[in-house]
């Protein structure tokens, strides 16, 4: 079992921050890699031709350990979401008649990036909007995106977990569904894929995309994604000189290429060996490996259970442990109690979590401990 590992980070010692979801702190070895590259351009003849390579070959087989892909040539290195699921919606086989459905309330960039298809080719998207129960809503909510997937049905898009209060979808039956009429299943994994266990062997998925800032704790504007089978001869959004092949030959780059790199290479950003925040990633994404994600989930939920459970006495909402994740959850308040006035407790306790629709998200990791949840529990009482 991990123990507390606070002392990795720079967090404030009188701040309760349970907002991982949002954007994670900053581990002192990732700062320490990103001080070290951000003056490793003082000297420009210290960056040779092969770093380029070396930079996202470091990066892509971190991630592919995390998700147990086979190769990191599955792997691509993106700056967000939305640019990963541009790859997916530009190769995307769907025309008119054709629908694509997706969970409600979902990340603007899970549902802008199809809502474009809409427009462009007549594609339907079929929204599943949770149900408004409050005993077992997270089972219901599953039951009804497998209910939706019909035979005009060409792709599925969700996370792991939904960003608003962490209902987790059983990806191993939307998988089988979705067999069952041939479409493809792509994933949101940011707000899961680092803290909780992700195996694409297991889940199959398509294409993962994930931003780098919240779970794999990395800095802003970086990310990573994976894709499949589907998308191995597919067409990228852009066209940059690294992802074509033999451009590690600086010599003979004026020696255009039509062929990609091998892989998942093709979909990658321009300039992905950024000098910076592609190692300050890489460093946070070996960690996590070293941690084990599975250890991330049995910490919080050893943390968390014993509030929990006065919480939900209290007639706090809080979904199946079946249907949710440890790390990331919602909290429901009873009619008696007031979101705005204990979002003001909060406040004033320095207690940092994040308020989405009517859900109080709460998102723990390693650097949260007993005296952080007992705050919280404090907040409810006072």
């Amino acid at each position: 079992m991990l123990e507390n590992q606070k002392d990795l980070f720079n967090l404030p010692d009188d701040i309760t921050y349970l907002n991982c979801s949002y954007m994670s702190p900053m581990l002192k070895s990732v700062a320490e890699v990103g001080v070290r590259c951000l003056y490793g351009k003082d000297d420009p003849t210290s960056v040779k031709p092969e770093d380029f390579f070396k930079n996202t070959s470091a990066l892509r087989s971190e991630f592919a350990r995390l998700i147990n892909a086979d190769k990191e040539q599955d792997c691509a290195i993106i700056p967000s979401v939305s640019y990963g699921l541009a790859n997916v919606a530009k190769n995307l086989k769907a025309g008119k008649g054709d629908n694509i459905v997706i969970a409600g309330e979902q990340f603007p960039s899970n549902v802008y990036a199809w809502k474009e298809l809409e427009n462009e080719r007549g594609i339907t998207l079929k929204l599943v909007a949770p149900p408004h129960i409050q005993e077992g809503r997270g089972k219901a909510w599953n039951e009804l995106l497998l209910e939706s997937i019909d035979s005009n049905t060409k792709m599925v898009a969700t996370g792991h977990v939904h960003w608003t209060d962490g209902t987790r979808f059983d990806l191993k039956a939307i998988r089988e569904r979705a067999d069952e009429v041939g479409a493809i299943l792509v994933i949101d994994g940011t707000q899961s894929i680092g803290a909780l266990p992700f195996d694409v062997k297991e889940f199959k998925p398509d294409a993962v995309v994930a931003a780098g800032y919240k779970w794999l704790m990395g800095p802003y504007a970086s990310g990573i994604a994976y894709y499949g089978e589907y998308f191995q001869n597919g067409s990228p959004i852009e066209n940059n000189w690294m992802n074509r092949l033999h451009s590690e030959d600086f010599r003979n780059l004026i020696n255009y290429q039509d062929e990609y790199q091998p892989g998942s290479i093709r979909y990658e950003v321009g300039e992905s060996a950024n000098f910076i925040q592609t190692p300050m990633l890489t460093r946070a994404i070996r960690q996590i490996n070293e941690w084990g994600p599975q250890n991330i989930q049995a910490y919080c939920k050893k943390l968390t259970a014993p509030y929990l459970k006065e919480l939900m006495e209290m007639g706090v909402q809080i979904e199946d442990e079946a249907y949710r994740g440890e790390h990331l959850f919602g909290l429901r308040l009873p009619k008696h109690m007031d979101m705005e006035t204990v979002r003001l407790k909060f406040e004033s306790n320095k207690i940092f979590v994040s308020i989405r629709g009517n859900s109080i998200r709460i998102a723990p990791h390693l650097y949260n401990g007993t005296e952080d949840f007992q705050r919280l529990l404090n907040s409810f009482k006072n």
